[in-house]
Formats: C-alpha cells, structure tokens, sequence
C-alpha cells in the first residue's frame, strides 16, 4: 500500500507542533507591503502581521503560491513512490486551489487536491484528520471521505468589526463602508459550502455577542456533538478572551486552539476581527 503525505497551503490554522508532529507540508502565500514582500510563515508571521498592516500605507496585497512551489513539493514527496494529497483553502476566495490542480497535472507524483471549502482552523481539522488516517495506513478514498465529512460538519462564524480593509480591497463600496463606519455598523459572517455569506449587520458589538450566544446554544444543545474548537482573531484579545471563557464553561473536555490568524486572512478581514471555528460528529 503507498504511503500518503500531507500538503497543505499557510492559511491552514495550525501549530507547530502539529506541522511538526505529521509531517505536514506547508506551501506559503504571500502577502506585500509598501512594496515589501513577505512570505507566510517563512519571512512574516501572523503575530508581526497586524502592526505591519495597521502603519501601511495602503492595504497590503496577498498572492497565492506560485505553482512551481506545488510542483517541487509533489515531485518532492512523491520520490518515494508515495502518494500526495493536497488540502487548500477554499476557491472562493483564493485561486490557491487551481495552482494546485496545474502543478498536480505537471507532476511526476501522483497527486490528489481537495477544495476543504474552509480555512484556518477548520481547514486544519481536515488536514490534521488526514494525516492521522495516512498514518494508520489508510487509502486516499477514506482519507478523501473522511475531510469531506469534517467538512459537511464544519462552522466558520466570522465577525468583522472594521470595514476599512473589505472597502479597500473592493469587496464593498467606498460609500457603504463610510457609512457603515459612522453608524458603528459590524457585521457577521459565515462559510456555508465554500461561500462566504453575511448572517448579521449591526450596531455596535451588543448584536454580534447575541448572535454567538445563539451559536453557542446550538453548539450546546443541537444535537450534534463538538469535536474540535478553535478562535481566531486579529488583535482582538478582548474579545477572544470571554469566547474562550464562554466556551471552555461549555466544552470542559475540548482544548481550544486560540491564534492571531494568517496574513493573508487578516488582510481582509482587518484589524478587531474575531472568528470561532468548529466542527461537530
């Protein structure tokens, strides 16, 4: 039976520890600022990001991998005879995947890539599954099975805080998010199937913490038991402290994973923002 090895992109929310722990290849995007490039990861990390992003001059630029990057990776880990399975980040908002799929069709490897439909922590939780089933000597079909189940399962709650960085990227127009900033609006996001999708606008934070207090419910109470949980954030320690509170009150058992999210999400969802990820049997 081959052996199957583990890629992944650097918006993929995990530690070091896990990277280290199986083995999990990590191809970077990258993110430039002022002119400066900087590589996830590698030359910038999620930590440093935040302070470089909030004294730019303008909104920083991210770009995917270059797809010679998954070509020497595949051809790399498939030397061996092994085979690859490469899990990116979903199509909707990086061309991540098709980089992949190209280099895969370029390599000697035997290669399979897998749109997770998720990012950060919840891409992890399909990542850190699959190199677990790889190393109980699983098949790729199980291991594909097994992330497309995580997947089905998954939750991604997103609130943005400031509106300045989805303005500036274009994902709003200049004229709502003047507005929307003098009214204090925030606003809610969720991944549903690999979309992102607004579940929530309003003043101020009191809305926000009313909308997780009914995710929280469900998570408790819906039937479905939570497996894994994580909280990603940019600078938002305030924040991130009473959801980790809130939710260790509920899951004792769970260690909940808390990170300053990658670059190359915190470019667009700015500075305050604050997400919980999870996934239920």
């Amino acid at each position: 039976m081959a052996n199957i090895k583990i890629v992944t992109d650097s918006s993929a929310g995990l530690t070091d520890e896990e990277i280290e722990k199986y083995n999990i290849t990590i191809i970077p995007l990258s993110v430039m600022i002022d002119g400066t490039i900087y590589v996830e990861r590698e030359t910038i990390t999620s930590e440093q990001f935040p302070e470089l992003m909030k004294n730019a001059k303008t909104l920083p630029k991210t770009s995917q991998p270059p797809i010679g990057k998954f070509v020497d990776a595949f051809d790399t880990l498939g030397a061996d005879g092994s085979e690859v399975l490469c899990l990116t980040m979903m199509e909707s908002i990086s061309g991540t995947i098709h980089a992949a799929e190209q280099a895969a069709a370029m390599s000697k490897s035997k290669v399979t890539v897998v749109d997770s439909k998720e990012t950060d922590r919840c891409l992890a939780f399909q990542v850190l599954a699959a190199a677990q089933l790889a190393e109980q000597g699983a098949d790729m079909d199980t291991i594909v099975a097994k992330t497309k189940k995580i997947e089905e399962n998954s939750e991604i709650y997103l609130a943005v805080v400031n509106l300045n960085n989805l303005v500036a990227g274009g994902r709003i127009s200049k004229m709502a998010g003047a507005l929307s900033n003098l009214l204090n609006i925030k606003v809610m996001l969720e991944v549903t199937d690999g979309e992102i999708k607004i579940r929530l606008k309003g003043r101020g934070l009191k809305p926000l913490h009313k909308y997780m207090d009914n995710v929280y419910d469900k998570m408790k109470n819906g039937g479905k038991k939570v497996k894994a949980i994580g909280i990603s954030h940019v600078q938002a320690d305030e924040e991130v402290k009473k959801m980790k509170a809130t939710l260790e009150n509920l899951f004792p058992d769970i260690k909940i994973v808390v990170r300053e999210t990658v670059p190359i999400i915190a470019t667009h969802t700015g500075l305050g923002a604050f997400c919980l990820l999870y996934y239920t049997e």
